[in-house]
């Protein structure tokens, strides 16, 4: 059966954090009424050791598990393999793999691309923690006490309580401006038109691929942003390059490669769009 929806996830050292993402991804825990098969697609980026099926395997949820067999700093050519893969005509990207999701974020995602023909959802992105994990590491935030604020909510039980223990990362919020997504939602046609990710974003962790992408698709004619709130997906700690950055050189760096591609400087997407609350179905259309 053609699935009704397509996750692309990368991964790359982090299968206890992506086992919890699957979970957080799988019909015991997502509204998936009305919606479809969804398939999931994980390629992983050269990880020593790297995961296997039985790591990943999920009750419920069909994985489909792939090494990318030439893995480089940038997760970039394993996620665009990824998207290749996909076979429904409704694609996310969720490149990094170590983001749990709330649990109608797949059935928000769906329903945003059903508003618009060429709908760029977008979902919010949280870090698990009481302040984005670029500053909590520094202040005794680790994958123990990451362990017992889980715990303190029974997740999986209810996932919406990762509101309860988390706080939205790069000082973004709704209905604010966004300068990325980590579960980006659009048809198999916008996916094609874009080409998927830039494959001259060679930096580690993919510099600002992902930015990049979704403001090409923001920017595209005829594209219509649809933020998705009241859902989102949350990072759990794992030592990424970008969310994790301690070198200001490293930064430095991604910021540089991003105006040396697209001469211009890296900033968020502050066009409005539209709101798609995730658990009402309301649709709002706020003036610039």
């Amino acid at each position: 059966m053609t699935p009704a929806v397509s996750l692309v996830i990368g991964s790359y050292r982090m299968t206890r954090q992506l086992r919890r993402t699957l979970l957080s991804l799988a019909p015991a825990h997502q509204r998936l009424e009305g919606i479809g098969p969804v398939e999931v697609i994980v390629v992983d980026n050269g990880s020593d050791p790297a995961p296997t099926a039985d790591d990943l395997a999920v009750d419920g949820l069909e994985v489909r598990l792939h090494h990318w067999p030439n893995p480089t700093h940038s997760p970039v050519p394993a996620m665009n393999f990824g998207l290749s893969q996909a076979r429904a005509p409704i694609i996310a990207a969720m490149i990094d793999g170590a983001r749990m999701a709330t649990p109608g974020l797949v059935a928000a995602g769906v329903k945003g691309c059903a508003l618009h023909p060429q709908a760029v959802v977008a979902t919010y992105n949280y870090h698990l923690g009481p302040k984005p994990q670029q500053h909590s590491i520094h202040e005794g935030y680790d994958a123990a006490v990451e362990e017992a604020l889980l715990r303190d909510i029974a997740w999986p039980d209810d996932g919406y309580r990762l509101f309860d223990i988390g706080v939205p990362g790069n000082g973004e919020g709704f209905p604010g401006p966004l300068i990325e997504s980590n579960a980006l939602f659009m048809r198999r046609e916008m996916w094609d038109a874009l080409g998927g990710y830039d494959v001259r974003f060679a930096g580690p962790g993919g510099g600002a691929a992902n930015p990049d992408l979704f403001r090409r698709a923001c920017e595209r004619p005829g594209a219509q942003l649809i933020k998705v709130v009241n859902e989102a997906t949350f990072h759990q700690i794992h030592g990424g390059t970008i969310t994790n950055m301690q070198s200001r050189e490293a930064l430095r760096g991604l910021l540089l490669e991003y105006a040396r591609l697209r001469r211009r400087k890296l900033a968020p997407v502050t066009e409005p769009g539209w709101l798609l609350d995730g658990r009402t179905g309301q649709v709002s259309h706020p003036h610039a």
